[in-house]
């Protein structure tokens, strides 16, 4: 009976380091005396609380920051717009070069034929509209 109670009483103590103990961990750490595994088996502590200090005291390794990542997250939608924004802006290029050369040509066949293209399409136009109308 009095095995248990000793057992009992044996709980683990719990022990704290100084800042000053805890800084130089740190900078070993941060210097590459030892790694993390190393510093928690040399003091008997767990690489939690390196891990812990290192976030607390280190200049140079702070906790990495947790990213949200949505299926479609906002960069890849912006990245995705630009991408068809390109696109579209070439189509309309290529139209507009189309266009251009469909009145180039219209030009060359008024000169060539000695008549008006573009006037005898628009009287056309308005008869065939004028016809549907009534």
């Amino acid at each position: 009976m009095e095995s248990k109670n000793k057992q009992k009483l044996s709980l683990k103590v719990q022990r704290v380091f100084s800042v000053e103990i805890r800084r130089k961990t740190v900078r070993d750490v941060e210097r590459g005396k030892c790694t993390i595994l190393q510093a928690s088996n040399e003091l008997g502590v767990s690489q939690g609380s390196i891990y812990k200090w290192i976030n607390q005291y280190s200049l140079y390794l702070k906790q990495s920051k947790r990213m949200v990542v949505e299926d479609k997250s906002e960069a890849y939608r912006s990245k995705e717009l630009e991408n068809k924004l390109k696109e579209v802006e070439a189509m309309l290029g290529r139209k507009q070069m189309e266009i251009e050369f469909l009145n180039k040509m219209i030009e060359i066949a008024n000169e060539e034929f000695k008549i008006d293209i573009k006037q005898s399409v628009k009287k056309r136009l308005s008869n065939g509209i004028e016809s549907t109308k009534e």
